[in-house]
């Protein structure tokens, strides 16, 4: 094979077709100055990656994976079987990642979040800590808050309106859900209400556990019990 690793682009990756016979840590040096020379092109990617032309142990397999991302921005979601490679299996793959990072998987954060700090992540996400007015948290997933919300909240930033916001103490400046927005009245701290939240429901002089979800296009905040749990 005159050359060592070459990569063929598809629909949702790339299929890296590698040569049988060079010695493997020989390869795995051509691997990363391929990807090197490749990275300008491939930046910050999300993909998925199969291999052809050589019979590659999981350990092997792992290896390249790791010197690709070594020497490259790439963020290889998932390795697949290119004897079974189908364009259908492909899509129905990143489909089945893409929903586990935006719900399933979670990040934990620990710490407080203070005026001007903003956290964004690709995943659902608990905090440790409270977050201060001025402060943001962003999420693709659900944001769960073992502290004081007091800042700015932003779940289902794909466009989810089936992701939540949870928070011991419940007190944002804002709230969005996929592309619904609630926002605080301009009251005292002491009498503070969000926008959606059911009628006549006033946040209470004790904090309790408290969830915000959507629902016929509004935001509504509710006290966290096992039913409302079990239907969201």
């Amino acid at each position: 094979m005159s050359t060592p690793v070459v990569l063929k682009s598809n629909r949702y990756g790339i299929n890296l077709i590698l040569d049988s016979e060079m010695d493997f840590e020989e390869l795995l040096d051509c691997i990363a100055k391929r990807f090197q020379e490749s990275a300008g092109f491939f930046k910050d990617a999300r993909l998925a990656i199969s291999f052809e032309g050589r019979e590659l142990a999981q350990e092997e397999e792992f290896r390249i994976v790791e010197t690709i991302t070594g020497n490259s921005s790439i963020d290889i979601i998932c390795i697949l079987d290119n004897d079974i490679l189908r364009e259908e299996m492909v899509r129905q793959k990143i489909e089945q990642f893409e929903e586990e990072q935006s719900g399933r998987n979670g990040e934990f954060y620990r710490g407080t979040l203070r005026s001007g700090q903003v956290l964004d992540c690709e995943s659902s996400i608990v905090i440790l800590g409270d977050i201060n007015p001025g402060a943001k948290i962003i999420s693709r997933g659900n944001i769960v808050v073992l502290g004081a919300l007091k800042g700015n909240a932003y779940a289902g930033a794909s466009g989810n309106d089936q992701a939540f916001v949870a928070a011991l103490d419940m007190d944002p400046i804002q709230i969005r859900i996929g592309d619904v927005i609630a926002r605080s009245a301009d009251k005292t701290a002491a009498d503070r209400t969000l926008l959606g939240r059911k009628r006549g429901k006033k946040k209470p002089e004790a904090a309790e556990p408290q969830v915000a979800i959507v629902k016929d296009g509004n935001i509504y905040i509710e006290p966290i019990t096992k039913g409302l749990l079990n239907s969201i």
